[in-house]
């Protein structure tokens, strides 16, 4: 699929990972506000989640468009914490590991799940999956210091 590789290139370039941060998300937001939970732009090129969470310092209800790796039918799903190859941890991982209960909207349902971060060789496996899944992943952990961090999320 050319597009896709395409598309894999571009998300792997550090302009992309100045501005995406910045346009991706608040078109996401919009988008899924205006279609009832129903479409994310993102999800066009991967599956898409918004994850509820509460904020680990704030305490409030914080909305995040995510692309996550579906698994087991969408019964449970992976979240990988790239910041798209930025340095830092985006502000939803904090929030799980200081909240694991929180909400997805999958395919327009709300869903109660929890969120436990991987380690080790369980995290290894996911890891190697989510290359397979998505490739431009290994641009970004090479281009940064930390872990990515990976959570699979289930239903409650």
């Amino acid at each position: 699929m050319i597009g896709a590789r395409v598309v894999q290139k571009v998300s792997s370039t550090r302009g992309f990972a100045k501005v995406a941060p910045h346009v991706i998300p608040a078109l996401d937001r919009a988008v899924h506000r205006i279609t009832r939970g129903r479409v994310l732009l993102s999800a066009q090129m991967l599956p898409g989640v918004v994850l509820t969470s509460t904020g680990a310092r704030s305490g409030l209800p914080r909305r995040t468009p995510l692309a996550c790796m579906p698994e087991d039918e969408g019964r449970t799903w992976i979240l990988i914490g790239s910041n798209f190859g930025r340095e830092g941890h985006p502000a939803w991982t904090a929030n799980l590991l200081a909240h694991p209960e929180a909400e997805v909207s999958w395919k327009g349902a709300d869903i109660p799940v929890t969120a436990t971060l991987l380690s080790g060789e369980e995290r290894a496996a996911v890891w190697k999956t989510a290359l397979a899944f998505w490739p431009p992943y290994a641009t970004y952990q090479a281009r940064i210091e930390r872990e990515i961090r990976l959570f699979r999320i289930v239903r409650r």
